[in-house]
């Protein structure tokens, strides 16, 4: 008998839990690309106000047909407060068990401020940098990785050696993922990268500071190879990191292609 206009139906079908019989298992189901107000604490005591997008999925087995999207959602807006990396572990864990999954993976990327001071002048800037907190969950234990793309200046060597009027110089974008087991902020990562470039970036300079960073850069020449090499010897030496990846990616100013250098390294091994 089919129901009239009037009548109340007080069952909703589920179906997303109806079995699939096709025996093949989803490694990563989820939402991607959704957009979210966050808070993060920074070094300075306060914290940032700022629009992260996040991924998130889960495992299915092979015997369900679907995985409740809703339930992504609904976590995600029990977190509006700060997001630490603590935090975000307890969201893959909370993930995890919502949607009775085995394994998850979230990625939270948001853009960082900074305030630089020129080296001169002393004026005060913003500059933003790219800042990705990626977890994954497998059996109920949970880990995250920091990951910062941080832009500096490369000036070449090979230029400087042979040019009677200067180097050629560049934007380099150099990404390092990090794996902790003490508490590192975001900004003492940047700085181990911006401090073995030819030179750092700064929002607002004046022109005592542009003869300053120009001649900074020119004085200490860095190949792509230079640059990994060196911020892997500062990760090397820090205690608090277990694991990491750096890369370097540098714009080459007279050439139609970039320069690049990968490394990767598991400190626990």
């Amino acid at each position: 008998m089919s129901a009239s206009a009037g009548d109340v139906v007080t069952t909703i079908p589920d179906t997303q839990n109806k079995a699939d019989t096709r025996q093949i298992p989803i490694d990563k189901v989820g939402i991607k690309g959704i957009k979210h107000p966050v808070r993060v604490l920074d070094r300075s005591g306060g914290e940032q106000h700022t629009i992260a997008e996040f991924n998130m999925y889960v495992n299915l087995p092979h015997n369900f047909k679907g995985t409740h999207m809703s339930r992504f959602v609904e976590i995600l807006n029990e977190y509006e407060r700060e997001i630490s990396v603590k935090s975000f572990n307890d969201m893959l864990e909370k993930m995890a068990e919502r949607l009775e999954a085995d394994s998850g993976h979230i990625e939270m990327t948001f853009p960082y401020f900074v305030k630089k001071t020129a080296p001169v002048s002393g004026v005060e800037s913003l500059l933003d940098y790219q800042v990705c907190f990626r977890g994954e969950i497998n059996d109920q234990e949970a880990r995250t990785d920091v990951v910062v793309l941080v832009p500096v200046t490369s000036l070449c060597p090979c230029s400087k050696s042979i040019s009677d009027y200067g180097a050629h110089n560049q934007r380099s974008h150099i990404t390092i993922s990090v794996r902790i087991k003490d508490f590192v902020w975001v900004e003492e990562l940047i700085e181990m990268v911006e401090k073995q470039a030819s030179c750092e970036l700064y929002g607002l300079l004046k022109r005592p500071d542009e003869k300053y960073v120009t001649e900074r850069a020119y004085d200490n020449p860095k190949f792509v190879e230079d640059l990994v090499r060196d911020i892997a010897t500062q990760l090397n030496n820090d205690d608090r990191i277990d694991a990491y990846t750096v890369e370097s990616e540098n714009f080459e100013s007279i050439h139609n292609h970039s320069a690049y250098a990968y490394i990767e390294k598991d400190k626990r091994v």
